[in-house]
């Protein structure tokens, strides 16, 4: 009984995962076109995208839109601290990384109308966050305030660099759902990993003093770049001593 033959494809991503690990092709080095890649080892470039796929979905190469196929530099891993902050989606500890920002106002949809526990249409402020280091990115965030509670100024969609401003809606309480699952086709695309690789998604709803939402923040990491710390805090039941 024989083995089954391996895809050619799978002989290609061998051959380039090879060159990789033992230092032929650098961190951050350009791969040759697909096109000179396809005709390297006479493939067709279907072939020659599906070997590259199987790179992606290593984490070994990084697809960048107009640029080209590129490895994938080391990550070194983040750290996001649960409940830390209400607008900044990432740690203060972290001074290496850029945020660049985006801002617009968007109605409500179904979704959001479910987590801010607003009306349907609702005029809501967006900010869309994207850390960098070195040009690699770390991690998406889709943050969402009410538009009455938003600093002033945000009405198109704005772009800039840098950490949020503390300008925003104070909060009593934050809550966090955290889960494990395959990226979004946006996802993958802004963080330039495979739709094979987990992200670790964060779901944070901040509200205050009233019980009223004042945030809710979709945070996504991709799972080998980032470690999670949360802090509980034990209450001690003291009961009045008995006479």
């Amino acid at each position: 009984m024989t083995g089954s033959v391996p895809s050619r494809h799978h002989d290609i991503a061998g051959d380039v995962r090879h060159q990789i690990t033992t230092g032929r092709l650098k961190p951050g080095e350009r791969l040759p076109s697909e096109v000179g890649l396809a005709a390297r080892y006479r493939v067709s470039t279907v072939t020659l995208r599906r070997a590259l796929a199987v790179l992606q979905g290593e984490g070994l190469i990084e697809k960048i839109h107009g640029k080209g196929n590129f490895v994938r530099r080391p990550g070194r891993k983040i750290m996001h601290v649960g409940g830390w902050g209400t607008l900044d989606p990432w740690t203060a500890a972290e001074p290496t990384l850029r945020v660049t920002v985006r801002s617009t106002t968007v109605p409500a949809s179904a979704y959001l109308t479910t987590l801010l526990k607003v009306p349907t249409g609702s005029p809501l402020a967006e900010y869309s966050c994207l850390s960098l280091e070195q040009g690699a990115p770390h991690g998406l965030a889709r943050i969402y305030i009410p538009r009455d509670l938003a600093p002033a100024g945000v009405s198109t969609t704005t772009p800039s660099t840098g950490r949020r401003s503390r300008d925003s809606p104070s909060s009593a309480h934050i809550r966090e759902t955290v889960c494990a699952r395959s990226p979004t086709p946006d996802e993958a695309s802004a963080l330039r990993i495979g739709t094979t690789t987990a992200v670790l998604a964060i779901t944070r709803i901040a509200t205050d003093s009233t019980g009223r939402v004042v945030e809710a923040a979709l945070l996504a990491f991709p799972g080998d770049r980032v470690d999670a710390v949360f802090t509980a805090h034990h209450m001690r039941n003291e009961r009045p001593t008995q006479r």
